[in-house]
């Protein structure tokens, strides 16, 4: 191993989770933040939780509920017409 170019280990760094679970591991950081442990990632838990952080599920429903509206006013504006149209014929 050469000298003086790896980083120091510290046996005893403080991992804490936004969860608030706190532990002890080894690393080359004295100290980590994590937003996800195993104590709160869903694959662990079981439990669905949505980490969002660039609000892309937001985004999609937005997306969605705008499709939705669209297709309901294109519905709403064809039948007036198919109404129109046979007004029309009679």
């Amino acid at each position: 191993m050469k000298e003086k170019i790896h980083p120091q280990y510290n046996s005893e760094s403080k991992v804490s989770c936004a969860c608030g679970n706190t532990f002890v591991t080894g690393s080359t950081m004295p100290e980590v933040k994590t937003e996800l442990c195993s104590a709160c990632h869903p694959f662990y838990t079981g439990k669905q939780k949505l980490v969002d952080t660039a609000r892309r599920v937001e985004k999609f429903q937005i997306k969605t509920t705008k499709v939705k509206a669209d297709l309901v006013s294109k519905k709403v504006k064809r039948a007036a017409k198919e109404a129109k149209k046979t007004d029309k014929n009679s």
